[in-house]
């Protein structure tokens, strides 16, 4: 699963000022702009150019329900580019990101201390440098498991020990079982 890939879609979509076209022929004239022809769109959605121009003009009003989702995420993936941009760098250099997680957390600590992991609900705040590090993993292609790390690094620093305050002797933090996992920024 790519819970963290999928949560920071979730956030990117949340950060929209406009709603993307809803109709399949509003969807299609936005493909088409984007990608400059039907024969790109269609190798983009997984049907013939002449189904793309049957869409762009009206002529089909519904989608098969595989290729309509298709054409949503195609869409969705390209809507306002500049938003998320913006939004992301805001996120890296100044304000951080919000963690909201309910999942199984086992961690290294030292003797006489318990370190049986067990499910927590957490709402934490990041600092940039953490939503800067998810930022950089996700471009790179890191894995949902490297970004899961990244994570809990964050959340051992900031939750577990506080910022240096307490838990120093806390070394490694696991993010398992993901029961649900949403980012904001």
């Amino acid at each position: 699963m790519a819970e963290i890939e999928d949560a920071i879609e979730r956030a990117d979509r949340e950060a929209f000022t406009r709603q993307p076209p809803k109709t399949l022929k509003g969807q299609i004239g936005y493909l088409i702009r984007q990608l400059g022809s039907a024969k790109a769109v269609a190798q983009e959605i997984g049907v013939t150019a002449d189904s793309v121009n049957r869409y762009r003009r009206g002529a089909r009003k519904h989608a098969r329900p595989d290729v309509a989702a298709k054409i949503d995420d195609a869409v969705r993936q390209r809507w306002q580019p500049q938003v998320r941009k913006r939004r992301q760098k805001q996120a890296a250099t100044t304000r951080g990101i919000t963690v909201e997680t309910r999942a199984r957390f086992g961690y290294t600590a030292p003797i006489g201390t318990t370190d049986d992991g067990r499910f927590r609900r957490l709402t934490v705040h990041l600092p940039p440098e953490y939503a800067q590090r998810l930022f950089n993993a996700r471009t790179t292609g890191a894995s949902d498991q490297q970004m899961r790390q990244i994570i809990a690094e964050g959340l051992k620093n900031i939750y577990f020990q506080d910022s240096g305050n307490r838990a120093l002797g806390l070394s490694d933090v696991t993010l398992n079982d993901i029961d649900y996992l949403d980012l904001d920024y």
